[in-house]
């Protein structure tokens, strides 16, 4: 039991999620008056606003010890938003410093929860400050400790070696088309994914869907003549469906898509071996596709059966070397620290399986308990390692990746992930995935085509988005694509055409 008093202010989400960092579903009561109790920790919070800053006071009292912390934050504007801001971030800076005296954890992020880091740093640079700058405004005002600082850096430098028109990519857009068939549903899934031999009866209404949505989306784009960055085929599993489906699906797109000889990559996330076959691997040769991905998540047979991939180590394998073979060299596979009942030993025969396969990228996530998905709702069933051995499974794969030649090029952090780690994309130069980078900086718009998918309108020049949800499940986009598609095309008109009349305006 974690009782926590706020003094001038009414931070208790933000408290949350702080709180939450260093324990694993904490239960928090906020409180007016401490309610002594054995076993329970007391923390009183403060925020008190001064002239040119808030200055904030915490105590940690637990097991007979106390800790004290305060300190001053000078306003960052002196607006209403700007002094509310400030004091956030004063209780934040205030309680994590409490937090890591008494547990004796260093939070590497700092208080950044919610919040990419690139994007962050990005925006910092783009808005002209220095590199120096915005590396002491990560420090200073969200305690972003210098080992993260540096891996930052790293990831966006290479993404502007990668994109060098990153700052001006927002008058392009990419498509992502979400296809929410699988073989089976994996225990840490909440993705848009069905078993496709229980809905059978939804796959061919729901290409039919999708042939539409390409086909108004591709109508919408020759309007506008927008070229497209990168295409990306998710889900679900793409290859779940029939090698007859995809080269339709293929040349859906190259008959109602623009400048198809301009987008810089396609990519097909096939995902599941168990779903790849010599005749969808011609097919994806036949339409020029660039990237394929292929994921393992694990080497160890008994983890993918306890997670629920009904295919073999062996599988994934004769899968690599057979899309190798075929000319689709461009692989990425996925691997995942912390699986169930795995720990150092088992990644580390992980990473020597993939240096005897040496795919193009390697994408590093650290498992995340999502809300909707079969681990989070019987955690019992599943044993995961612990907060240390996160952390030195991760150094493994960051040192195996550095002394292997790939390098970080994009990175993210989710909520409720293992060690309040990262997920890193790391690539063999030349190998980085651009819809990577475009989706995870949020710097253009996304459109997104199928079920599931999320579109992320953003008016040119803005940098403000706007989320657009298809639905999830297949039978209600079938039954409601058309009215979708409209509404959705009605409101990138009024996008863009803001951003056309903005513009016009600041010409003249």
């Amino acid at each position: 039991m974690i009782q926590v008093i706020c003094e001038g202010h009414s931070f208790e989400r933000e408290i949350g999620l702080i709180l939450a960092l260093f324990e694993e579903e904490p239960t928090i009561r906020f409180v007016k008056e401490f309610e002594r109790q054995n076993g329970a920790l007391y923390i009183r919070l403060s925020a008190e606003p001064k002239p040119d800053g808030v200055k904030a006071a915490g105590s940690l009292e637990a097991e007979g010890r106390r800790h004290d912390r305060a300190c001053f934050r000078p306003y960052a504007a002196h607006d209403e938003k700007g002094m509310r801001k400030t004091a956030k971030q004063a209780v934040m800076y205030t309680l994590l410093m409490l937090l890591e005296e008494y547990t004796g954890i260093e939070q590497g992020w700092g208080i950044l929860t919610g919040i990419r880091p690139a994007k962050l740093l990005h925006h910092l640079l783009s808005s002209g400050m220095s590199r120096e700058e915005a590396h002491r405004h990560l420090t200073a005002d969200y305690m972003v400790r210098p080992y993260k600082l540096k891996l930052l850096q790293a990831i966006i430098d290479l993404q502007l070696q990668v994109v060098p028109d990153f700052y001006d990519i927002d008058q392009e857009l990419s498509v992502y088309i979400g296809i929410p068939f699988c073989p089976t549903k994996c225990a840490y899934c909440t993705f848009p994914a069905y078993a496709i031999r229980s809905h059978t009866a939804s796959v061919n209404p729901f290409l039919e869907g999708l042939h539409y949505e390409i086909e108004k989306t591709g109508e919408w784009l020759k309007r506008q003549d927008r070229r497209i960055t990168s295409i990306y085929f998710g889900g679900g599993t793409p290859t779940s469906v029939t090698a007859d489906d995809l080269d339709r699906l293929f040349a859906a797109l190259h008959a109602s898509f623009p400048h198809m000889d301009k987008v810089r990559e396609l990519t097909v996330e096939a995902g599941r071996p168990d779903t790849i076959t010599r005749e969808k691997l011609a097919v994806m040769k036949k339409w020029d596709v660039d990237r394929i991905s292929i994921n393992p998540q694990s080497f160890t047979q008994e983890t993918l059966q306890a997670i629920g991939r009904h295919h073999t180590v062996e599988e994934t394998i004769e899968t690599y070397y057979l899309a190798m073979e075929m000319g689709l060299t461009n692989i990425n596979m996925d691997l995942i620290i912390g699986l169930p009942n795995e720990g150092l030993a088992e990644l580390t025969h992980s990473l020597e399986q993939v240096e005897q396969l040496m795919p193009a990228s390697l994408t590093v996530h650290t498992l995340s308990f999502k809300r909707a998905s079969e681990m989070t709702q019987h955690k019992e069933r599943y044993r995961v390692a612990g907060r240390d051995e996160i952390r030195r499974m991760m150094e493994l794969a960051s040192s195996w990746t550095a002394a292997h030649g790939y390098r970080p090029y994009y990175l993210y952090r989710q909520k409720n992930i293992l060690g309040n780690l990262e997920n890193i994309g790391y690539a063999q130069p030349g190998k980085e995935s651009i819809y990577n980078i475009m989706i995870m900086e949020e710097v253009q718009t996304i459109l997104g085509l199928g079920c599931g998918a999320v579109s992320k309108l953003m008016k040119p020049g803005s940098g403000k988005l706007m989320r657009w949800p298809n639905p999830k499940d297949p039978k209600t986009y079938n039954d409601t694509y058309r009215q979708l598609i409209e509404e959705k095309l009605a409101d990138l008109d009024k996008v863009y055409s803001e951003s056309e009349g903005a513009l016009a305006s600041a010409g003249s």
